[in-house]
């Protein structure tokens, strides 16, 4: 008799993950529609541009101005990775992240890099976040845009402790911003391509 699960739906690089979190029960639901955007497409040349701007506000670790690429109702969720059985039908752990989070918690998350307390980031990290494989899609609503796309981040804490590397893959939901001048962040899903991440700790964002 099989034994592989029913009761869990098959996730892929998007969700689920919102639709089954408390603080995403706000997200957005829109999907992608179609095949991915040609490279020499308008969107995706936004899309890409966006992605990149957005690598090197982290890098610099200006927060407050990453806080500004958010939307309203964001869902950052990167979920715990699970190796199981071919056809078992999930390859992450239900209802467990090491990010599920929403505007406020991750402002309090910034605000904490601001006060004596945040040891974890005290000196601060060297960071490196290399994006590639962007793909774009369109949606049903044309203020939004689905954007796939691959991310590998370099992180350096001190002199004698060895570098951190994780390699993920990246979901995005980006919404045009009210003044139709650019893009907000509007649901980000990561899935990290490792069950066991090693690194001292997740003070950082992917």
């Amino acid at each position: 008799m099989s034994t592989a699960r029913t009761d869990i739906r098959p996730t892929g690089n998007g969700g689920p993950y919102s639709e089954d979190s408390v603080l995403g029960r706000n997200a957005s639901r829109i999907q992608r529609t179609g095949r991915s955007l040609p490279f020499s497409d308008e969107w995706h040349l936004q899309a890409h541009h966006w992605l990149v701007e957005e690598a090197y506000i982290l890098d610099a670790q200006h927060y407050d101005d990453w806080l500004d690429l958010l939307a309203a109702d964001i869902h950052y969720i990167m979920p715990v990775r699970v190796t199981t059985a071919l056809g078992a039908g999930y390859d992450s752990a239900p209802g467990m992240a090491h990010f599920d989070e929403d505007k406020y918690s991750l402002s309090r998350r910034v605000a904490r890099f601001q006060t004596e307390h945040a040891w974890t980031e005290d000196p601060p990290s060297r960071l490196r976040h290399y994006v590639t494989n962007v793909r774009t899609f369109a949606t049903e609503d044309a203020d939004h845009l689905v954007v796939d796309s691959a991310v590998l981040l370099y992180r350096s804490r001190g002199d004698v402790r060895e570098a951190a590397v994780i390699s993920a893959g990246r979901e995005d939901l980006l919404r045009r911003s009210p003044d139709r001048e650019g893009w907000l962040l509007a649901r980000r899903t990561i899935l990290v391509d490792d069950s066991v991440l090693r690194t001292q700790n997740l003070a950082i964002f992917l």
